[in-house]
């Protein structure tokens, strides 16, 4: 038997509890789950790419143990299909907050078959606590001084309040 191997990309700035959300639904489909952490040229990220990474590790490696899944994160700055090829990934992993995240993710399947028709995408719909929250909000309400303790894993809330001292 093959080990199913899914991909999970994102810019992850700042990993919040609805990437959680979803990774814990993500690993119940898979045998290895890759956190795929991206560069992404269009955004202006508030953490660097290391740090990034090592945020989304600390909260991985609990997951990790407990579910007995194998979790890696890794960096990439690559096309996705070409970062799934590389981690040998069978399916791609999106989480759906609302319907307005459909338009965009359905313009993204097609892309990515056209490229590798071979992975296939699954949506996962976030849990309806987890819906309303998007890393670009949590960050304005860190920056406003806004608590952000129910967004974001307790790890994370220390390094934004790193990046945003409230006066």
């Amino acid at each position: 038997m093959t080990k199913l191997v899914g991909i999970y990309p994102g810019t992850f700035d700042p990993l919040t509890l609805g990437h959680i959300d979803i990774i814990k639904r993500a690993i119940k489909l898979v045998d290895e789950l890759v956190i795929g952490v991206a560069v992404n040229a269009n955004k202006t990220p508030v953490f660097s790419l290391e740090e990034r990474v090592e945020m989304v590790s600390v909260e991985m490696s609990e997951i990790a143990q407990t579910s007995g899944v194998s979790i890696i994160v890794k960096p990439f700055d690559t096309l996705l299909m070409r970062f799934a090829e590389e981690v040998k990934a069978d399916i791609i992993i999106r989480g759906l907050r609302a319907v307005s995240d459909f338009e965009y993710e359905f313009q993204m399947v097609g892309m990515n078959a056209a490229l590798n028709d071979e992975i296939e995408t699954v949506f996962l719909m976030a849990g309806a606590r987890y819906q309303a929250i998007a890393s670009r909000l949590v960050k304005e309400v860190a920056r406003l001084g806004g608590n952000i303790s129910s967004f974001v894993p307790e790890n994370v809330v220390g390094k934004l309040l790193e990046k945003f001292p409230t006066v």
